[in-house]
């Protein structure tokens, strides 16, 4: 880049910034929405919910069926 260039585009520069902090939590938020361990973490509490009465029995089914589609999604099905 330019002296000019960069001159120019300067004012830009936190934009910039903007847009790759954005793309960083971006990322970071899809791999722990997709890790295999969080998923199976978040299945056994939702069972322990249901257990300790926080929870019917329908929504625990449901968040188990979410998650688990999750978890089959993002190649970490096995040893479930």
């Amino acid at each position: 880049m330019g002296l000019v260039t960069g001159l120019l585009t300067l004012p830009l520069a936190p934009v910039r910034g903007v847009m790759w902090v954005a793309k960083q939590i971006e990322a970071e938020v899809d791999r722990e929405m997709n890790d295999p361990g969080v998923l199976r973490r978040k299945i056994d509490e939702a069972e322990q919910a249901f257990e300790r009465g926080e929870i019917d029995e329908a929504e625990r089914d449901a968040r188990q069926e979410e998650l688990l589609e999750r978890l089959i999604g993002s190649g970490g099905g096995g040893g479930v």
